[in-house]
Protein backbone atom coordinates (compact mmCIF):
# COMPACT_ATOMS: atom_id res chain seq x y z
CA UNK A 1 0.00 0.00 0.00
CA UNK A 2 1.28 3.46 -0.88
CA UNK A 3 2.45 5.95 1.76
CA UNK A 4 0.71 9.27 2.23
CA UNK A 5 1.38 12.35 4.32
CA UNK A 6 -1.26 13.70 6.65
CA UNK A 7 -2.17 15.34 9.92
CA UNK A 8 -4.07 14.15 12.94
CA UNK A 9 -5.55 16.66 15.36
CA UNK A 10 -6.18 15.27 18.83
CA UNK A 11 -8.45 17.16 21.26
CA UNK A 12 -8.33 16.10 24.89
CA UNK A 13 -11.42 17.31 26.74
CA UNK A 14 -9.85 15.98 29.94
CA UNK A 15 -6.07 16.06 30.29
CA UNK A 16 -6.15 13.00 32.55
CA UNK A 17 -6.34 10.99 29.30
CA UNK A 18 -2.87 12.21 28.27
CA UNK A 19 -1.00 9.11 29.48
CA UNK A 20 -3.23 6.85 27.36
CA UNK A 21 -2.83 9.18 24.37
CA UNK A 22 0.96 9.20 24.75
CA UNK A 23 1.02 5.41 24.95
CA UNK A 24 -0.93 5.02 21.69
CA UNK A 25 1.20 7.62 19.90
CA UNK A 26 4.36 5.80 21.04
CA UNK A 27 3.07 2.57 19.51
CA UNK A 28 2.85 4.38 16.15
CA UNK A 29 6.16 6.24 16.45
CA UNK A 30 7.34 4.79 13.13
CA UNK A 31 4.76 6.89 11.22
CA UNK A 32 4.84 10.06 13.38
CA UNK A 33 7.13 12.67 11.82
CA UNK A 34 6.33 15.55 14.18
CA UNK A 35 4.23 16.29 17.22
CA UNK A 36 3.14 19.55 18.79
CA UNK A 37 1.18 19.86 22.00
CA UNK A 38 -0.67 22.84 23.41
CA UNK A 39 -1.91 22.57 26.99
CA UNK A 40 -4.38 25.15 28.24
CA UNK A 41 -3.17 25.75 31.78
CA UNK A 42 -6.34 27.50 32.93
CA UNK A 43 -8.61 24.76 31.50
CA UNK A 44 -8.59 20.95 31.60
CA UNK A 45 -8.19 20.85 27.79
CA UNK A 46 -5.22 20.14 25.51
CA UNK A 47 -4.61 19.95 21.76
CA UNK A 48 -2.02 17.75 20.04
CA UNK A 49 -1.23 17.93 16.35
CA UNK A 50 0.62 15.12 14.61
CA UNK A 51 2.27 15.09 11.20
CA UNK A 52 2.27 11.51 9.93
CA UNK A 53 3.54 9.51 6.96
CA UNK A 54 2.21 6.03 6.35
CA UNK A 55 -0.35 4.10 4.43
CA UNK A 56 -4.01 4.99 4.88
CA UNK A 57 -4.66 1.97 7.12
CA UNK A 58 -1.83 2.93 9.51
CA UNK A 59 -2.94 6.55 9.74
CA UNK A 60 -6.59 5.61 10.24
CA UNK A 61 -5.63 3.02 12.85
CA UNK A 62 -3.70 5.61 14.88
CA UNK A 63 -6.54 8.12 14.64
CA UNK A 64 -9.13 5.45 15.47
CA UNK A 65 -7.28 4.12 18.51
CA UNK A 66 -6.85 7.65 19.86
CA UNK A 67 -10.53 8.40 19.26
CA UNK A 68 -11.57 5.37 21.31
CA UNK A 69 -10.05 6.90 24.44
CA UNK A 70 -12.66 8.53 26.66
CA UNK A 71 -12.77 12.35 26.37
CA UNK A 72 -10.56 12.31 23.24
CA UNK A 73 -11.66 13.44 19.77
CA UNK A 74 -9.57 13.10 16.63
CA UNK A 75 -9.68 14.24 13.03
CA UNK A 76 -7.32 12.94 10.35
CA UNK A 77 -6.60 14.59 7.01
CA UNK A 78 -4.57 12.65 4.46
CA UNK A 79 -3.09 13.96 1.21
CA UNK A 80 -3.85 12.46 -2.14
CA UNK A 81 -0.22 13.15 -3.04
CA UNK A 82 2.03 10.18 -2.46
CA UNK A 83 5.24 10.54 -0.49
CA UNK A 84 8.58 10.16 -2.29
CA UNK A 85 9.48 6.93 -0.47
Amino acid sequence: MEKRIGTITVLLADRSASSQVNEVISCFSDIVLARQGLPFHNRPVAVISLIVEGNVDEINSLSGQLGKIENVTTKAVVTKILSQQ
